[in-house]
């Protein structure tokens, strides 16, 4: 089981996630994909954009937030939101944590975020936020940095 865990909550873009599963790769980070999702395991665009990478993943589905969450409970968690003012670097991320995003177009639930406001976390204090690879990047690599890089070199 991997110590970083990236969870893309009803991710609708296939290409996102392609490019996250890379990362995770290699990273060694572990990819959770929370259904529904707006495209298919075997869509072209997804395959393309993980590359040859795919065998390398450690990848779980899930067919909701709330099985998510259930079978997670009492796992770190982090929800990265526009919602919130606190700096994802401002976190000490413990040894074995999991980095929640929304879908693209909304984020994660707001009932969510309501419920656990001292885990939500920003990457930017503008009105736009990254994509969504880019900002799974960002966090794996901040976790990572607070490591030392332990892993990478």
């Amino acid at each position: 089981m991997a110590d970083i865990n990236i969870v893309l909550v009803e991710p609708e873009i296939p290409q996102n996630t392609g490019n996250i599963a890379r990362t995770c790769a290699a990273t060694g980070a572990a990819l959770h994909l929370v259904k529904p999702m707006g495209f298919t395991v075997d869509d072209k665009k997804l395959k393309r954009a993980g590359l040859d990478y795919w065998d390398k993943l450690d990848i779980t589905y899930y067919d909701s937030l709330a099985a998510f969450l259930e079978q997670k409970s009492g796992c770190p968690m982090f929800y990265f939101t526009t919602r919130t003012h606190r700096r994802y670097t401002d976190v000490v991320y413990p040894n074995e944590v999991y980095l929640l995003f929304g879908k693209e177009t909304k984020g994660l639930p707001v009932s969510l975020l309501k419920a656990y406001p001292e885990r939500c976390v920003r990457l930017r204090d503008s009105l736009r936020c990254l994509n969504l690879s880019n900002s799974a990047a960002v966090a794996v690599y901040e976790v990572l940095r607070q490591r030392g890089f332990a892993g990478l070199l």
